[in-house]
């Protein structure tokens, strides 16, 4: 209780050196139920028959539509900033199918 009212109260993130690393992942598969919103990470390299998830991040409902807004956010900030990013085959970008990897079929939600 003391450490927040001398942070006036602001959260502190420490970002570990191997965390801020990061792990490449060039397919997501997202899935839910009523209680959670699951992100899997996968990394998918050409001609290799298997992909392992490299991560998991399970969201309630509504911290994944705040993901959702703040991905906007920076995708519209990031396109402002060095123009609009080009998804193959993607005319739609609300709805339809997204492109996989190396023609990897896709998971369905």
């Amino acid at each position: 209780m003391e450490n927040q009212e001398k942070n006036d109260g602001q959260l502190k993130i420490e970002l570990t050196p191997e965390v801020a690393e990061g792990i490449y992942a060039n397919l997501a598969i997202i899935t839910h139920s009523s209680a959670e919103v699951v992100l899997d990470f996968i990394r998918v390299l050409p001609g290799v028959p298997k992909a392992n998830v490299k991560s998991r991040i399970v969201l309630a409902p509504e911290h994944a539509k705040r993901l959702l807004f703040a991905l906007q956010d920076n995708v519209m900030k990031y396109e402002k900033a060095f123009g609009p990013i080009n998804l193959p085959g993607a005319e739609q970008p609300q709805g339809g199918r997204t492109a996989t990897p190396f023609g990897v079929p896709e998971g369905n939600a």
